[in-house]
């Protein structure tokens, strides 16, 4: 199991939105600069996270992107779903259906499911549900706490510029 490196690009991006002054936006060229990813691939990132209701782009000179929610309404989970979809890690393609042992592959209904699959989609749903109980905000103040009054300065500062 892996998620693509969009969900990490899309993660560091939104993590110094959070600092941004309400009406401020912030273009897909600084924040590719920022994290050092290329602008082409977090265009692409950003177009899934607007599209999720997670951010909002507003157009023109002063246009870019800004959250368009809380950050603490924003979780982990909404985060990873925007980037990789609904769908659940594990799909089962039902190959007991076709087993040498199987008289009848009718009886293999939505009443008789999979065990396996049953299974390894509870376990993914308790991730899901785990990671709902992350949020944005609760990682920019785990992670912010910890910076150097100079780092917090330079972030504010470096907002500012853009």
């Amino acid at each position: 199991m892996q998620y693509s490196i969009g969900v990490e690009y899309a993660f560091h991006s939104l993590f110094y939105m959070v600092d941004l002054p309400e009406h401020k936006t912030i273009g897909i060229k600084q924040i590719a600069e920022l994290n050092g990813i290329t602008e082409t691939y977090l265009s692409k990132v950003f177009a899934k996270l607007r599209k999720a209701g997670i951010v909002r782009s507003i157009a023109g000179v002063k246009g870019g992107y800004q959250l368009a929610k809380s950050a603490e309404d924003i979780s982990f989970w909404d985060i990873i779903e925007a980037i990789e979809g609904p769908s659940f890690l594990f799909q089962c393609a039902e190959i007991r259906k076709k087993n040498i042992f199987v008289d009848d592959p009718s009886v293999f209904t939505d009443k008789c499911p999979c065990l396996i699959k049953v299974v390894i989609q509870d376990a993914e749903e308790l991730m899901r549900n785990q990671l709902r109980t992350k949020s944005l905000l609760w990682l920019h103040e785990q992670v912010h706490k910890d910076f150097s009054t100079e780092k917090k300065e330079g972030i504010v500062e470096w907002l500012k510029t853009i």
